[in-house]
C-alpha cells in the first residue's frame, strides 16, 4: 500500500516531533492538527509539512482535514486527566474511535495507532491502561481499515519528559522517596519508535499487526532514577517506598494542579513495562540503549551548571 499524503494527530508532542520531522525529510506531505498552531511554528519550515487549527475531539473537522489524505498517525496520549475532554476515557478511548470513524468516512485506508505496553481493556490495573486497550478495539473493529497498534514503554530522549522530570527532581533534592522502585522498564528511544512508525506504512506485513517496542536493557524504576543522577554527576540518595505510601504519595501528589505522580500512575507501575516479544526487532531495528543517548545529553547540562557556578564565583570575587 504505497502512501502519500499523511494527517498525523499529536504531531506537536515528544514523538510526534521527531515522527513529523523524519516523515516530511523523507519527503512525505505531512499534515499536522493542532488546537494551538502559534505554539509550533517551527514545524511550518519542514519541507511539505501544514500545521493546521482543529479541533481533534470533532469527527466533521477529522473527516474534513482526513480528506485527500493516504495515512493517519494518531500519537495522541495523556499521563494524567486534568478535565473531561481531558480524561483518560475522552482521550484513549472515545478519540482513537472517532480518529478511526473518520477515517473511514474520508476513504483513508490506513491508519497507524499508538497504544501502550500491556495496554488491556479487561485487565489493565489501572484507567490509563485500560482506556489504551478500549482504544484498540475501537481501531481495530471499522471496516475496511488497515491497522497497526504500536505499545512501547516508556520512551526516552533529549527532548523527553521521564528522564529530564527527574533530572529536574534530583538537582534539588539529596534524598529522593520513589514510589515502586522495583518495578521494571525497558526505555525505548524516541528515534527508534519514529523509525518503527515510518517503517510499518509501507509495508503490507504489518497491517493488522500490534507491536511492542522496547529497548535492549531492563532496569528497575529505582536503577533507573540513580542512573541519572550519576549521568548528572549528582550524590544522590533515592529511597524506594513501600507501596502504603506510594499510594499515599499518589493520592497527595495527585491533587496538585500540576500533576506529577498520582494514584493512576501508582496502578499502572503494578505491572512491569517490558516486552515479551520485541517489535523493533520484527521491523529490522536495531533498539539504541539509554547509556548511546542519554550520557551526552546530561553532561551538556552538567557543564552548563559548572560555567554557571564559575560566573557566580567570578562575579563575587
Amino acid at each position: 500500500m504505497k502512501v502519500q499524503r499523511i494527517c498525523v494527530l499529536g504531531g506537536t508532542g515528544f514523538v510526534g516531533r521527531h515522527l513529523v520531522a523524519r516523515l516530511a525529510n523523507r519527503g512525505y506531505p505531512v499534515r499536522v492538527l493542532t488546537r494551538y498552531p502559534h505554539r509550533h511554528r517551527e514545524i511550518e519550515v519542514l519541507p511539505g509539512a501544514e500545521l493546521i487549527e482543529a479541533d481533534v475531539q470533532d469527527p466533521t473537522v477529522l473527516q474534513q482535514h482526513f480528506s485527500g489524505c493516504h495515512a493517519v498517525i494518531n500519537l495522541i496520549g495523556i499521563l494524567h486527566e486534568y478535565s473531561s475532554s481531558q480524561s483518560f476515557r475522552a482521550v484513549h478511548t472515545e478519540l482513537p474511535g472517532k480518529v478511526a470513524e473518520a477515517c473511514h468516512a474520508a476513504g483513508v485506508k490506513r491508519l497507524l495507532h499508538m497504544s501502550a505496553l500491556h495496554a488491556d481493556a479487561a485487565k489493565g490495573p489501572s484507567q490509563y491502561l485500560s482506556s489504551k486497550g478500549e482504544g484498540e478495539q475501537r481501531v481495530m473493529r471499522v471496516p475496511d481499515l488497515a491497522v497497526t497498534i504500536f505499545k512501547p514503554s516508556i520512551i526516552f530522549g533529549p527532548d523527553d519528559n521521564f528522564f529530564n522530570q527527574f533530572a529536574n527532581l534530583l538537582k534539588f533534592a539529596r534524598v529522593l522517596p520513589l514510589a515502586c522502585p522495583n518495578s521494571r522498564f525497558a526505555p525505548v528511544y524516541v528515534g527508534d519508535v519514529a523509525q518503527a512508525f515510518e517503517t510499518a506504512l509501507d509495508n503490507d506485513a504489518t497491517i493488522g499487526q500490534s507491536y511492542e517496542l522496547c529497548g535492549p536493557r531492563i532496569y528497575t524504576f529505582k536503577e533507573l532514577v540513580e542512573d541519572i543522577a550519576r549521568m548528572l554527576a549528582l550524590k544522590r540518595r533515592v529511597v524506594g517506598l513501600p507501596d502504603s505510601l506510594a499510594r499515599l504519595q499518589g493520592k497527595i501528589l495527585g491533587m496538585l494542579p500540576v500533576k506529577i505522580f498520582t494514584t493512576d500512575n501508582f496502578l499502572s507501575l503494578q505491572v512491569d513495562s517490558i516486552c515479551s516479544c520485541n517489535g523493533l526487532e520484527a521491523l529490522g531495528i536495531a533498539p539504541r540503549s539509554v547509556e548511546s543517548i542519554m550520557p551526552m545529553h546530561f553532561a551538556d547540562q552538567t557543564q552548563r551548571r559548572r560555567y554557571d557556578s564559575f560566573r557566580k564565583t567570578a562575579r563575587r570575587g
